[in-house]
């Protein structure tokens, strides 16, 4: 077994990219793009003899990170697209388990242009991951094809998020860093020279008989003549989590704003209907921070023009320069296929491939020029006048209306990878323009993948069931990716309230009303509860706000599965889907309408009810009963949970607004809060506070609270810092 550290994959990959980026502007200008699939032929390493099959070797990388590479792997690959800077600091800090020693040897195979994998699995080990998810959870017994894709109403891997990377109950985790369509048989598969057999029985007269047999194994196809293997260790699944947004660059710090509530209107609102929206939620007493436009502020979109429409918004730079005075931000709709006749599209002709979407041509953002060519126009008639983000509409495709997998594309890349990649493309060519005026952004894409994690960009879906969005919420923390349970409609005010609740506990609180024009006063009978679950969510502006920070320092998903808790696994073999992590300290039950009580498993540990600070138990199965102002959320022994006073906005830069610490049960604990400027991107070279506060109690149960100091010179948006003891 390698351990030693050679030079690392990052600078590798950096140095391919620039190699590929430096080629393609000399024979651009010299002689045209026609020649692009020849230079990047000519970048991509030679293949080396490689031996056919084997045990795989693995090289450590990082502290509890190691790499195998298997044949002659593509040169393109998600993590040379979306070129991630591991956060090595970050990683070295986590606990380290070491190579797994139970990780017995595993197999490979090169032959007849495909790669196979095969990975031991122990009796009682559980799988997680491998995407996003909006029916299952636990992945043990499946089969996947990993295949980005809408969402077709079946757990097959098809999905806006089909990352392939997986979490194992005991203790590592594994990416198949290729950009092809994988195929993965999860404890499915019996080969006969298994050390582990499943007992034969015969069907006629033993009851124990199954159609599944016994699989002591992970069997991987890969359609191509390598693969490059990371395997990240533990010792505990949520550090094998953590190890593995780390390594992606960490989670993205939202900018404030981002954290407050939105709302997209109809798809064809004039400026008039916007401005006219906003005074409503400004009578109505609202919160409001984004308002999102669909696809009719542009001249002509399926395709896109990029262009407003004159007719709808005659003077975008005015209207949204008064929006700007009222606190409210612009994000665009968009996807990214291009007509003629748009005054981008002779630009960018050039750059395209040799299929159209919608007649519209699609762009190869793996070109320089390409990307150049966006930048420009978005710059010039977006964000020039005051946009802040855009919603990246059919990046994930659909195969009626994408391009087949044998289009073809001038940077060389073909119809298969191109699918795999182009949600990566799209989130780095629109995050690079703002990350080049200092500017964070918060938006919403349609497709993610691995190396995605530290864009800022939130999953959503046209799948509209509510149980299966929480399913999706619990999912997406194994992958690196974010999701929002987005409210569109409801048939009832019940199911109404519901959602929006389960939003309100989310990456992003956003009503969708793009096609049904639904307000939050649509349903007037359950107006207060639903208002009561906005402005509950910016009261937690600060727990929300400091949990995205652990996101970015530490790789602690901000929502996750409750699964992911310490000692969690030993209490229940029971697929848990509709509950999750939210932050640090609190544990989201939703409930559904229809419903009038559920169960919620406690993990290990007391919990307390958030509102009251009762206890409700420990390392149990409990049934809660919830009225409808009120979605179900408990919060751990010792946890503290900041808050602010109700407000219509997120704090702005440089504001300072009173903080209360809500404390709940009787045992030591620690948290912390953050604060940074809200807008640019000075907290990565240190603006920024994040103060330890600890609460510890003597022997006669009195409390003790510490607040660590904050730096003076750096933001720190709280005052009058009170303690609420909830639990008494």
């Amino acid at each position: 077994m390698q351990k030693n550290i050679n030079q690392s994959p990052v600078s590798r990959r950096h140095h391919l990219r620039t190699t590929f980026t430096s080629l393609w502007r000399q024979a651009s200008v010299t002689i045209g793009v026609t020649i692009g699939v020849t230079i990047f032929a000519a970048c991509t390493p030679k293949k080396q003899p490689q031996p056919e099959s084997g045990t795989i070797t693995f090289s450590q990388t990082l502290p509890g990170v190691w790499k195998a590479s298997l044949g002659t792997p593509d040169a393109v690959n998600y993590l040379t697209v979306a070129n991630p800077v591991p956060r090595e600091s970050a990683i070295s800090a986590l606990p380290d388990g070491g190579f797994p020693e139970f990780f017995e040897e595993p197999q490979f195979t090169v032959k007849n242009g495909k790669t196979f994998i095969r990975i031991p699995l122990e009796r009682n080990e559980k799988i997680y991951g491998l995407g996003m998810h909006f029916r299952t959870v636990q992945q043990r017994g499946r089969i996947l094809r990993l295949h980005m894709d809408h969402v077709g109403g079946k757990d097959d891997g098809r999905t806006h998020a089909p990352v392939p990377f997986y979490v194992s109950s005991k203790g590592y985790g594994i990416l198949i860093n290729a950009a092809r369509y994988i195929d993965v048989w999860v404890g499915t598969a019996v080969r006969k020279d298994s050390k582990n057999p499943p007992q034969v029985r015969d069907r006629n007269t033993d009851p124990h008989w199954s159609a599944a047999p016994y699989s002591d194994g992970i069997e991987i196809l890969v359609p191509a003549e390598g693969a490059e293997l990371y395997l990240f260790a533990g010792p505990e699944m949520i550090d094998v989590v953590k190890r593995y947004n780390l390594f992606n660059g960490g989670g993205p710090v939202p900018p404030k704003w981002g954290m407050g509530f939105w709302h997209r209107v109809p798809t064809r609102y004039t400026d008039m209907q916007v401005m006219n929206e906003v005074a409503m939620f400004e009578e109505n007493g609202f919160p409001l921070d984004v308002i999102g436009l669909e696809p009719g502020w542009q001249s002509a979109s399926y395709p896109c023009t990029y262009e407003w429409d004159e007719s709808r918004w005659p003077h975008p730079e005015k209207t949204l320069n008064e929006l700007a005075d009222k606190g409210i931000r612009i994000n665009l709709w968009i996807n990214p296929y291009i007509p003629p006749g748009s005054k981008i599209h002779a630009k960018m002709k050039d750059y395209t491939g040799s299929h159209t979407v919608w007649a519209g041509e699609i762009p190869d953002y793996t070109i320089p020029e390409a990307r150049e060519v966006l930048n420009s126009h978005f710059g010039e008639n977006h964000l020039d006048i005051g946009v802040s983000g855009y919603k990246i509409d059919e990046v994930d495709g659909y195969d009626s209306w994408l391009w087949p997998d044998v289009a073809e594309f001038p940077s060389g890349i073909d119809g298969e990878q191109m699918r795999q990649i182009y949600p990566l493309q799209m989130m780095e060519t629109v995050n690079s323009m703002f990350e080049d005026r200092n500017q964070r952004t918060w938006g919403l894409v349609r497709g993610n993948t691995a190396g995605g994690t530290r864009y800022p960009f939130i999953l959503y879906s046209d799948h509209y069931s509510h149980q299966n969005f929480i399913t999706a919420l619990v999912n997406s923390g194994f992958s690196g990716v974010l999701w929002t349970p987005e409210v569109r409609n409801s048939p009832t005010g019940e199911e109404w309230v519901r959602r929006m609740q389960t939003s309100c506990f989310s990456p992003m609180a956003t009503i969708n009303a793009w096609a049904s024009g639904t307000k939050p006063w649509s349903f007037p009978e359950v107006y207060n509860e639903f208002k009561t679950a906005a402005l509950l969510r910016m009261q937690l502006f600060p727990y929300f706000y400091s949990a995205f920070a652990d996101y970015y320092f530490e790789g602690t998903p901000p929502f996750r599965a409750v699964q992911l808790e310490k000692g969690f696994l030993d209490f229940t073999e029971e697929e848990m889907k509709n509950q999750y992590m939210a932050g640090p300290n609190m544990l989201v039950a939703p409930m559904f309408a229809g419903e009038d009580q559920r169960e919620v498993i406690l993990p290990p540990g007391k919990w307390y009810d958030f509102y009251n600070g009762a206890l409700v138990g420990e390392n149990e199965l409990i049934t809660i009963a919830c009225g409808l102002d009120k979605i179900p959320v408990f919060v751990r022994d010792g946890g503290i949970i900041p808050m602010i006073p109700v407000a219509m906005q997120t704090p702005k830069p440089g504001e300072q607004v009173p903080l209360t610490l809500r404390i709940y049960g009787h045992s030591p604990g620690e948290y912390y809060l953050y604060d940074d400027d809200g807008s640019t991107f000075a907290y990565r070279t240190g603006a920024y506070n994040r103060v330890k506060i600890s609460i510890d109690y003597n022997e006669s149960g009195q409390p003790s609270i510490k607040v660590d100091a904050v730096t003076p010179d750096y933001p720190w948006a709280y005052q009058e810092i009170k303690f609420e003891y909830m639990t008494k």
